[in-house]
Formats: C-alpha cells, structure tokens, sequence
C-alpha cells in the first residue's frame, strides 16, 4: 500500500478505489493537522461523517468508550480526566444535549439498552477510587440504579460478584448480560447474568489456551447464539456458545500486527467491526454461518491516521454508522455506511 502525507485540515473522504483518510489532531505534542492516501484494492465500505459531532468542543478529556441508543437516537461518549464531565449526550445528528458525572471514576467501557419504557446506561468503572471496580447501570439523565460488584475494592469473587477493572459489558435485548472482566487485573474472564443479574456460567483464566485470556476486552453476541470475545493481549477473537459458554473456536490469522481491541457487529451480521488501537485501524471481518467458525477474512479496512487510537466502537443497529471512540485524537468520530 503507498503512502502519501499531506498537511492539511482534518477530514475524511472516499473516491472509487483511493481511500483520504485525514486526521484531526487534538491531543498536546501530535503536531499539525495531517492525513495520508492509500491505495487500496478493497473497495471501501464506510465514509467519516464529517458533521458529527456539531461542537466537538464538548470532548475534554481522553474519550475511552461510546454507546448508542438505536430505538432513542442517543449516543453516549464516556471521558477521563479530572474536573470535566464523564458522560456526554449526543443526538445521532450531532447535537450536544446534556453531561452528567456522578459515581463515575474511571469510565472503561459503555453499554445503552432502549425499550418503549426505559433507557438505560450500563458502565464499567475500573477506577481505584470509591467508585471503582463495578459496572453500573445509570438512567439516561445518570441516575444510579444499579450497582455490580463491591465499589471501590477489587477481587475475584462469584458470590457476592466481585470485578478487577472489568473491561466492557454487553447487555442483550432480554436482559441477559455478558461481561469481560480483566483489563489489566486479576481477572480474566467472561461471565454470563441472567436479567436478575444471577451468574449462569463463566469461562476463562489467564493463559493462551482455549477458553483462556490474557486482557479480555471487549463482548458482542449475534443472533445466532454465539458470544464473541475480543482476547486482546492474545492477539485473537474467541468465540463461544451464549447458552452453555462452550468454547466453539477462535480466530488468530488477522490479527498478527496488533491484537482486537473492541468487536461489535453490523446490523445485518455480515461483518464484524474490529479496531486496531496501536496501528490505528478498523477492519471488517467476514461473519461466519451458523455452525461454523472457520477462518478469518478480512473484508476491507478503514485505516485512520496514526495516534488516532481507536480504543472502543459501538454500532448503530437502525443505521449501521460505526461511532469510534479514539484515545490519541481525544475524540469520537461516526462512520456512516456508503450506499
């Protein structure tokens, strides 16, 4: 692939087969404003909303996480940093509704469940403060309704639940929930809840093995039963049966440069979205049928200019736009399917 780099404004855009990728510099010592071209034989599957957010001024601190509410319209971006807010609401359109702070220390990762009756925020907080070390479920407007693990104390615990720097949730449609547990700490598991936040299984340790991790980072489930898992430090996606935690395979081929930091599926399961922090990259996958895991096929890219860092993504299940949350740019960006 060639490279080459122009200093300009940042922005991004797609023409047939040549892909612009422009950059948006934010974060101290980045330099200017910078993007590269690449030639690509792949055809590109996504193009940058270049309007999202409206006034991305409300990013002031290191974006770690998104979620979005596909039944509200709502997206939520989770911060750190000290004396700024650490939830902010958008639209999908852009706009800036509302921020809100309370019993959030150190935000990980998000998760937005929608009904016709209620909205729902789910966090996990891996913070060494009072708050840390749970996963958390907030109102839309942040009020705490529920709290997962002891706060403020780490442990390997089941019963009561005990969490060390749980990386991220997924909750399904149900009520059922999945968990990673283990960004960095003791842990490093994949647990499953039931809607009454009773365990029904759980699976892992540390190791290279089957059913073993080493950094469980990031959760997603299809509509086939299968629960896949970004097994980061091992540089592969695991996969495993939502019903009984079998563990059904697990891909390993494209992930030789850099590990899996979050995994999340388009709306028709066709592709999973995976991102690439320490080379800048998201990729789409081929999603395999039903009683197959198969090989990993890489379907396109969407190479981001490097110390972007793609950290964690969320997806659209209405519109299929891909929202990226990015450590290096300090910002979250929204990708929108091409027709």
């Amino acid at each position: 692939m060639a490279r080459l780099w122009i200093c300009m404004g940042a922005t991004t855009f797609f023409m047939a087969f040549v892909v612009f990728h422009f950059r948006s510099c934010r974060s101290p010592g980045l330099g200017t404003f910078a993007f590269f071209v690449s030639w690509r034989t792949e055809k590109p599957l996504y193009h940058l909303d270049v309007g999202w957010p409206k006034h991305p001024e409300y990013f002031t601190g290191t974006t770690f996480c998104v979620a979005v509410d596909s039944l509200k319209g709502l997206v939520y971006v989770a911060q750190r940093g000290d004396n700024i807010p650490k939830v902010l609401v958008f639209t999908e359109d852009g706009y800036f509704l509302r921020a809100w702070n309370d019993t959030v220390d150190t935000p990980h990762g998000i998760f937005a469940t929608s009904t016709l009756y209620e909205q729902s925020v789910w966090i996990t907080d891996v913070g060494s403060g009072s708050y840390g070390h749970t996963v958390k479920k907030y109102s839309s407007f942040g009020d705490l309704i529920q709290v997962l693990g002891t706060p403020g104390k780490k442990g390997t615990g089941i019963n009561p639940i005990q969490f060390d720097n749980p990386a991220e949730i997924y909750v399904e449609d149900n009520g059922e929930m999945y968990l990673v547990d283990g960004d960095g700490g003791l842990n490093n598991r994949l647990l499953k809840l039931s809607q009454d936040f009773e365990m029904q299984w759980i699976r892992g340790e540390h190791g290279t093995g089957p059913a073993q991790f080493n950094i469980p980072h990031s959760v997603t489930v299809d509509s086939t039963g299968r629960v896949w898992v970004a097994d980061r430090g091992n540089k592969r996606i695991q996969v495993f049966d939502k019903n009984t935690g079998e563990w059904l395979g697990a891909w390993s081929d494209c992930f030789k440069e850099d590990g899996p930091y979050s995994v999340r599926l388009t709306p028709d399961e066709k592709y999973l979205i995976v991102a690439q922090l320490n080379i800048s990259r998201l990729i789409l996958l081929s999603a395999p049928p039903v009683g197959m895991i198969g090989d990993c096929i890489v379907i396109s890219t969407v190479q981001l200019a490097s110390q972007v860092s793609p950290h964690l993504v969320d997806v659209d299940r209405r519109t299929g736009a891909i929202y990226v949350a990015e450590l290096g740019a300090q910002q979250v960006q929204k990708y929108v399917p091409l027709k």
